[in-house]
């Protein structure tokens, strides 16, 4: 069946109430306090009006078929209303009641009463149930059942969160972010976010959207909006709440810890090229450059300030967050040295001092000048006084140069408050107006312009994540041989019980040797790997120490640069999680991996192994020999085509470790988890 679209619901004319209670009187109080200019039509069985407005018994006795409703009766009547809805051609509704899927821990029919509902909806589209419903700022619309801070907009970003009671602290916001819609999805038992996204963007009016999100129910879904987003060149930004989630933990490798689900989602957002922040007032300072200036294009930055505390903290955080301050061009200089005279330290950051405060045009030439290079953004760090006790007359001269500077400057410009108390939403709200990026506090500032610069997501489809039944462990010898079958290089070995099963070692395998006792997954700190071994009575004394019933006898690897981690982790939620890191026995210990979603390129691994902390011992360190980057990427590939061959049986690869050197990459210990597709 097909879903009739989100556009009436999402900017109706029409709008029912069904139900009597204080949360449907809110609803009707606040289509009015918005400015709603369409009919309002309340549906009570009993009352004669509610809220002034004359009401009907029933959903068949109203004039016309709702383009929106709003569904404020209990979780069992819900389902009657939809079916009315539904029948009379309705565009769409919301679901306000709770206790269905999302209750299902504490209420058994939770589940059975959700199937009924979407069954009574047929081909309607409703949002939640367990949600709020929306607020539509830009035609004046709101079926929203409690107080909100926003107020009407031309244009302006458009927020979606699993969360009401988040959607209301959002709109409560003084950031002077200008919200377009914000829509609550609740448990999405219809429609989930990234439909509803999908119809926001298609808005002309909407400049990007931001997603706070519990849970990710499809990727495909979180796919297409990511693809659409790219066509309209309108970037996302996305809240992803569960960093706390160790549902891998109980995994037999390392790999789990590294990859869990939170690591999946990151990785799978990052794929998609969307901006990823961990907090709320982050969230809403990148959506406010991006609603101003769009995405910006790199991480160099200009910064100036009449105070010298202020450009070291500027410089300080903004290194943190992985920001450049290019150092000023001769140009550059010259023109500043000028403007600022003999006293001023030339820098970037600046500290202009004040010797040229009150004269405005000195000013604009300081900005001018230092915004006249290769950056993403320039800023000004400039605090307001407070309005209810001081003067900010004198202020004045530096707000009229920045704005006279941005209407010239061929790169966005933004002022910074170094708290976010001493930004003033009018003053934040004039300087939108004018093009220039307000601020809220330095922190937030520089964390928010550090992640709104993003990446061209992957035209490559997602390897879909699919889970097999039935898993077990494949062990070391096993697992290297299926993978060499792929290509992947191992050492050469023997696989025995007893020393006699290795006396033709002497012809067959290069020395020294190392022995292995089978059967556990960290052999390392149970005892039972010996290396440097270079005659039988070696062997036999290292047997002796093990105490396995099986063992493997390989030759050496020699000469390696270093030693590197190769797994892929199914995550049910968010695809197949490719993790790269520091490997051998310190991996745990060091947590220096890095991850990405399957399928991945050459160029994908390439720029991902850069952001390790040990990428510089593989480019060779201090003049040291560089591993062979070719075999590397080999390795990986070979990993990744095993994977795919696999897809529906393979849960867990692991390459632990990766003997890199000069010029090869050998697995010296894998294992596979992998059972029956479904």
């Amino acid at each position: 069946m097909t879903r009739k679209s989100l556009e009436r619901l999402l900017r109706p004319k029409s709008v029912a109430v069904i139900g009597g209670g204080a949360w449907c009187r809110n609803v009707i109080k606040t289509c009015h306090t918005i400015g709603f200019d369409g009919a309002i039509w309340p549906v009570h069985p009993s009352k004669s009006t509610v809220e002034g407005l004359k009401a009907y018994a029933s959903i068949e006795d109203l004039p016309d078929a709702p383009d929106a409703s709003f569904i404020g009766v209990n979780r069992n009547a819900s389902i009657d209303v939809l079916t009315s809805l539904s029948q009379r051609g309705s565009g769409g509704a919301v679901c306000f009641a709770s206790g269905f899927a999302e209750a299902t821990a504490e209420l058994e029919d939770g589940a059975d009463l959700q199937a009924r509902l979407l069954n009574a909806a047929a081909d309607m589209p409703f949002l939640g149930p367990n949600c709020y419903g929306f607020l539509n700022y830009l035609d004046g619309c709101a079926l929203w059942p409690d107080q909100h801070g926003g107020q009407r907009v031309q244009s302006g970003v458009a927020i979606i969160t699993q969360s009401s009671n988040i959607a209301i602290n959002l709109t409560m916001q003084n950031r002077a972010v200008p919200l377009a819609s914000v829509v609550t999805a609740g448990n999405q038992a219809q429609v989930d976010l990234c439909e509803i996204g999908m119809a926001l963007l298609k808005d002309p009016r909407v400049t990007c959207l931001g997603l706070h999100i519990e849970g990710i129910n499809n990727i495909r879904s979180l796919e297409k909006l990511s693809n659409l987003s790219r066509e309209l060149k309108k970037p996302i930004c996305i809240l992803k709440v569960g960093k706390s989630d160790q549902a891998q933990l109980a995994s037999v490798s390392h790999t789990a810890s590294l990859a869990g689900s939170h690591t999946g989602a990151s990785a799978l957002i990052n794929r998609l090229g969307c901006a990823q922040v961990d907090d709320l007032s982050t969230f809403l300072e990148v959506l406010k450059i991006w609603h101003v200036a769009g995405p910006l294009t790199s991480h160099k930055i200009a910064s100036a300030s009449c105070s010298g505390g202020e450009a070291s903290l500027m410089a300080d955080l903004g290194s943190a967050f992985g920001l450049r301050f290019p150092d000023l061009t001769g140009t550059q200089a010259s023109r500043l040295r000028t403007t600022l005279g003999p006293k001023v330290a030339l820098a970037n950051p600046l500290d202009y001092h004040t010797y040229i405060w009150p004269d405005k045009n000195l000013m604009q030439q300081t900005f001018d000048a230092l915004f006249d290079t290769d950056i993403a953004i320039g800023l000004v760090v400039l605090d307001f006084p407070r309005a209810d006790r001081c003067d900010i007359s004198d202020w004045e001269c530096a707000l009229e140069a920045i704005i006279a500077c941005r209407k010239n400057a061929h790169t966005p410009i933004g002022i910074v408050g170094s708290l976010p108390d001493t930004m003033p939403e009018a003053m934040a709200q004039q300087l939108i107006r004018a093009n220039v990026i307000p601020f809220n506090g330095m922190d937030t500032a520089l964390r928010a312009i550090a992640l709104a610069r993003i990446d061209e997501p992957s035209p490559i489809p997602i390897l879909a994540p699919q889970t097999p039944e039935n898993v077990a462990t494949i062990g070391e010898a096993e697992a290297k041989t299926a993978l060499a079958k792929f290509g992947l290089r191992i050492p050469q070995s023997l696989k025995g019980s007893s020393i006699k099963d290795f006396l033709k070692a002497d012809g067959s395998l290069q020395k020294p040797w190392v022995l292995k006792g089978l059967g556990l997954a960290h052999k390392s700190e149970n005892g039972a790997v010996r290396v440097g071994l270079t005659n039988f009575a070696e062997v036999i004394n290292a047997q002796k120490t093990m105490n396995c019933d099986e063992y493997l006898l390989e030759e050496m690897i020699e000469n390696p640069i270093t030693e590197l981690l190769i797994a892929v982790t199914l995550d049910p939620a968010h695809g197949y999680v490719l993790t790269l890191g520091a490997g051998g026995t310190l991996t745990e210990l060091l947590q220096d991996t890095t991850s990405l979603i399957l399928p991945v390129t050459e160029a994908d691994v390439t720029k991902a192994l850069n952001n390790l902390r040990c990428a510089p011992i593989l480019d060779g360190y201090r003049g040291a020999q560089a591993i062979d980057c070719k075999a590397l990427w080999q390795a990986i590939d070979t990993v990744q085509n095993y994977v795919i061959a696999h897809r529906g049986q393979v849960q867990e690869v692991e390459i632990n470790p990766l003997i890199c050197t000069s010029t090869q990459a050998i697995a010296v210990d894998a294992l596979i988890v992998q059972g029956d597709a479904q």
